[in-house]
């Protein structure tokens, strides 16, 4: 193994070839290239293959990555892809949008000593990227089939990683979503530059080949009420995810020009698919010649940093209350923002907004110090008095994070958290109703892509069993 592996020493870690700032500014298309085979075989190479992976503990879906890494290092890149889609249901898209610097990559030994992470996440994508390329993802082909059906409610990355799982057991599954396309977040929230629809596309095509039925455009509990969903199906699967953003609570809030991150990502979105947007929309949506600023830290709000640039924005400010060091999201992607031109305010936090005749102007802000850790670990904040500074703005984008949607409207009986998700079995993820489960973001709160196919697939494992026993107490009738 040794003349395979460990080869961090004589080679230095090295990322995919990322498109320069100036011309990905352009456009909308990915900014990272794939490995080429021999890159994919050197980079994993530099694995140590430790006896305790930290790598795979920090993986939310416990990733066998020491052994994929391995097999990838030997040249053996089918059966690298293989077992990496054992444990996940989206590789390929894990391996563009995961935040591999505080899960997988953070953990990597090799990191710790100082010679720089195995660079996971490109290889996953690459290995997967291939295996698309060459025919080796296999289309979902049941065993049996079984006479039970299954409802799941959303077609985001918990409720398609769910249906995989179930289908592959032979049960029948059909997937509700309010919008005209599957996907969720993967479709309609992250930028093409972090992850292509087509990329998405295929997965649900994949499903679809696979005998999983779409049923779009339709919302529960309006379209279609709860009950009746629960009388068509043996048991229900709720992952709608978390759509109601944080609100920015200063005077001055309710002026034009001050919008939400999320109907604005969408709407980018949904012009890069070709879809007509109204007008009126598409003028109040743009960035286009105006100076923008994005208030938060997170992934959402690089998301919209980086989207306004492409959009022409005169200029883009990233306003954030605590330093680069406390930021939650991916440190890759506020380096991409920074190549990008984007200018980050740290220690800021708005205090007003400013309009002239309805229309925003100005956000006026103040510094902030840093103190002590709270609950959390993150140290707290205060304002320094005197410190107010105003920048210029046309446009103010409201990147705070995002609650649950009133799920009581859903099913008064559902028991919900104090924080308004949907309370479950910590395991089983059974919620108080028989045969009602419950995955993703709307009972763990907006968290990552990653969590909830992790939550998706646990569900399923969950709803395989009691379904299994429902088959059963029919045939003891």
């Amino acid at each position: 193994m040794t003349e395979t592996m460990l080869k961090f020493i004589r080679i230095d870690g090295e990322m995919p070839a990322k498109r320069d700032a100036k011309i990905r500014a352009e456009d909308f298309e990915e900014i990272y290239a794939g490995y080429i085979r021999e890159k994919a075989q050197e980079q994993s190479s530099r694995c140590s293959q430790c006896g305790v992976p930290f790598c795979q503990s920090g993986c939310p879906l416990q990733n066998n990555i020491p052994d994929w890494l391995y097999l990838s290092a030997e040249g053996r890149l089918e059966d690298a892809y293989q077992l990496s889609a054992q444990t996940n249901s989206m590789p390929e898209i894990c391996g563009r949008i995961c935040p591999q610097d505080r899960l997988c990559e953070g953990a990597c030994v090799i990191e710790k000593s100082g010679h720089g992470a195995v660079t996971i996440g490109a290889i996953e994508k690459t290995l997967t990227d291939n295996a698309w390329d060459n025919g080796w993802v296999a289309p979902i082909k049941p065993i049996t089939e079984q006479t039970l059906s299954v409802g799941i409610i959303g077609a985001g990355p918990a409720g398609l990683a769910a249906a995989e799982a179930l289908r592959a057991q032979g049960w029948q599954v059909s997937i509700y979503d309010r919008h005209d396309r599957a996907g969720g977040l993967l479709m309609y929230g992250i930028p093409n530059f972090k992850l292509d629809k087509k990329i998405v596309q295929r997965r649900i095509d994949r499903l679809k080949d696979g005998g999983v039925k779409f049923v779009l455009n339709t919302n529960i509990g309006t379209d279609i009420s709860f009950d009746e969903l629960r009388k068509k199906h043996a048991a229900i699967l709720v992952a709608t995810g978390v759509y109601k953003s944080r609100a920015l609570l200063v005077p001055g809030c309710g002026s034009d020009g001050v919008i939400e991150a999320l109907p604005y990502l969408t709407n980018s979105n949904r012009l890069g698919l070709g879809d007509k947007v109204q007008m009126d929309t598409a003028k109040d949506m743009t960035t286009k010649n105006r100076h923008v600023v994005v208030i938060g830290g997170g992934d959402t709000a690089m998301d919209c940093v980086r989207t306004a640039v492409r959009q022409k924005a005169k200029s883009v400010t990233c306003l954030y209350r605590r330093d680069q060091a406390n930021m939650p999201g991916s440190a890759r992607e506020t380096a991409n923002a920074m190549d990008e031109g984007v200018k980050f305010e740290w220690l800021a936090a708005p205090q007003s907004i400013h309009d002239k005749d309805g229309q925003v102007t100005k956000v006026r802000a103040v510094r902030m110090r840093l103190g002590l850790p709270d609950k959390s670990g993150r140290q707290t904040v205060s304002q320094i008095k005197g410190s107010e500074f105003d920048l210029r703005a046309d446009m103010v984008i409201q990147a705070l994070g995002f609650t649950p949607e009133d799920m009581s409207a859903l099913n008064p009986d559902m028991t919900l958290t104090d924080y308004g998700t949907i309370k479950t079995h910590p395991t089983k993820f059974e919620t108080n109703i028989p045969g009602v489960y419950a995955a993703g973001d709307i009972v763990r709160g907006a968290s990552l892509v990653v969590w909830a196919i992790r939550e998706g697939r646990d569900a399923a494992a969950a709803m395989h069993q009691y379904l299994e026993n429902q088959l059963a107490d029919m045939a003891a009738e």
